[in-house]
């Protein structure tokens, strides 16, 4: 895409500058010096593109509290199926092994000093204390995704939530998974937008990570996947855009809308 608005740039500036200047080497000079310059600003812009777009939001939402929600999903992917797990607090959903992350007290002074508060949306409970689901300045947004992205001070590893929920909760055995190896995938970023739910402007942030298995962990993952589990389900792709629908069948799970951030 970067590349794409370069050419756009360099095509550009070489028509305008043939319309004033006859001499064809000088006007390809004089261009190729010109996007030469604009490349590594292009480039930044490119990368920090997001950042960009929360300066935008920072002023235009300055006096406003915005919402942000961070959290982590697992994509757990065995044969063709994604495996995801109920919900804790709506049981008849099915979504990724994942959550919100959580802060430290180091990260609490950080986010305090912001004058981000607590959201009061969900209630606090030991399960949610310490949730990266906070209520921000909208003039401090930038402040916050920065601290966000240094990960100081907050939970930079998803294996709580693979712990708590599949080792703990008895899904898996413990002494096949006494550790994991996972790959980062990606993060996206929401963009702002009015949640009805939250009564608020709201931005929703998720890391995406995928589980790499060994031989004995895969074997039993597809264990599991034969056994059968009643907090388990194992669903396709196309599962998972239908959120649950299979064509010709009656609906028989239904799977959260954000589990499409697996695919």
């Amino acid at each position: 895409m970067v590349r794409l608005v370069i050419y756009l740039m360099l095509s550009i500036f070489t028509g305008a500058a043939s319309f004033f200047i006859e001499n064809s080497t000088v006007v390809n000079m004089t261009a190729g010096f010109a996007v030469g310059m604009l490349i590594p600003v292009v480039e930044e812009i490119g990368k920090n593109w997001k950042q960009i777009r929360h300066i935008w939001y920072s002023l235009r939402y300055r006096n406003r509290s915005i919402r942000v929600s961070t959290a982590y999903l697992f994509r757990i992917l065995i044969d063709g199926k994604y495996l995801l797990i109920r919900g804790s607090r709506y049981s008849n959903q099915f979504q990724p092994v994942g959550g919100v992350h959580k802060v430290s007290l180091q990260g609490s002074t950080a986010l305090a000093s912001m004058g981000v508060t607590g959201d009061d949306l969900i209630p606090v409970d030991a399960e949610s204390d310490g949730d990266i689901r906070v209520r921000v300045p909208g003039r401090r947004l930038v402040e916050f995704f920065n601290w966000f992205n240094s990960r100081d001070g907050r939970e930079d590893s998803p294996w709580r939530e693979f712990q708590e929920e599949l080792i703990a909760g008895g899904v898996l055995p413990s002494s096949v998974f006494p550790h994991i190896m996972h790959n980062y995938i990606r993060r996206e970023v929401d963009r702002i937008r009015y949640s009805p739910y939250a009564d608020s402007l709201e931005i929703l942030v998720a890391d995406i990570y995928e589980l790499v298995p060994n031989r004995d962990q895969e074997d039993a993952l597809r264990q599991l996947a034969l056994n059968g589990h009643p907090d388990i389900q194992w669903v396709t792709a196309q599962q998972i855009r239908r959120r649950g629908a299979t064509p010709g069948q009656p609906q028989s799970v239904e799977i959260a809308d954000h589990s499409r951030r697996l695919l």
